[in-house]
């Protein structure tokens, strides 16, 4: 097969013929079609993700879809021909999705949603798990409640926005202002961090009183204005809770806070199930109308993967950046 392989930190991706990998028991072979581009390939690409190594050579790309080609031993929930996606590979030893075949552990994949493209379901597992990890099962998002996303128009925050409004919820969320738009567009009141303080957005649009729950998807000082923000017996998540923080303001609020690593399934092998699940649930909402991805329009292939990185690196992406594989 072909595939694009790291033989080293921070140098061009070589195109290479390379012998298909062997179906194991409990996994399918899956014919890629589409490879989502993260911020952390990147970083893996250039050595500095020390919470998702890679050995090298190495082949990258976190997210994936693409058609099942073969079942192996004991796996019953899927068919010859389905079309899945899932957060499968590329940390950890783990062969990534810039290859034409991956060989994926069948509990990570879920059937992707009907009424998307392969490319569009490309774009979607890691930030959609990540929201739904955070505002689901560590914050227990419900309608009614007030919810601040910080970075309400990246990768996870936009995730994060769609799923909280998908259940109801009031939806606030920090950019900049040429991020307004965007965050408008998606369904939150869009507040810009630069011309207003924490404790000025929060008297403003909570009378006060603080957001029910908050999801950082940022860190450092944005985590920190999250612990000022959150309400009395509110929660903060973060899915960046790296650095020193004073955690003197969520105390004196008797709020909780919970980190999210989305990674540690993949990586331990402990928890893959549930990200099965957590996609199967994703589709749901997807083919009710109630999310949907946001894809930049510009195309790439396996031979120009380091140009996705570069528009990934410059910060111009419309979207997320999708490589197509076949």
């Amino acid at each position: 097969m072909r595939a694009a392989v790291l033989e080293q930190h921070n140098a061009p991706f070589k195109h290479a013929q390379i012998a298909r990998p062997t179906i194991a028991p409990g996994h399918v072979l899956v014919r890629v079609r589409a490879s989502g581009v993260n911020p952390l390939d990147l970083k893996i690409r250039a050595g500095m993700a020390a919470h998702a190594k890679h050995p090298l050579p190495a082949i990258l790309g976190i997210d994936m879809a693409g058609v099942v080609e073969a079942l192996g031993e004991g796996v019953a929930s899927f068919n010859v021909g389905d079309e899945v996606y899932g957060m499968t590979g590329g940390v950890g030893n783990v062969q990534g999705s810039l290859a034409q075949y991956a060989v994926v552990d069948a509990r990570l994949l879920s059937v992707k949603p009907k009424s998307l493209s392969l490319r569009q379901a490309a774009s979607m597992p890691l930030v959609y798990i990540t929201a739904w990890e955070g505002l689901m099962d560590r914050a227990n998002v419900r309608e009614g409640q007030s919810v601040l996303v910080q970075g309400g128009a990246g990768g996870v925050g936009n995730a994060a926005v769609q799923l909280a409004r998908a259940v109801g919820a009031r939806v606030f969320a920090t950019g900049s202002p040429g991020s307004a738009d965007i965050i408008r567009h998606y369904g939150a009141i869009p507040i810009d961090y630069t011309s207003a303080t924490v404790d000025e957005y929060v008297a403003r649009h909570t009378d006060e009183v603080g957001f029910d729950l908050v999801y950082d998807t940022v860190g450092g000082s944005s985590l920190d204005a999250s612990f000022s923000a959150v309400r009395r017996f509110g929660h903060v998540v973060s899915s960046l809770g790296w650095g020193s923080h004073a955690l003197a303001p969520l105390s004196f609020r008797a709020a909780t806070y919970s980190g999210v690593f989305t990674l540690l399934p993949l990586l331990s092998g402990q928890g893959r199930e549930h990200h099965g699940e957590i996609l199967r649930e994703i589709a749901k909402l997807v083919d009710a109308g109630k999310i949907h991805p946001r894809v930049d329009e510009h195309r790439f292939g396996l031979d120009s993967v380091h140009d996705a990185h570069a528009l990934q690196e410059s910060g111009k992406a419309a979207g997320k950046i999708v490589v197509d594989i076949d």
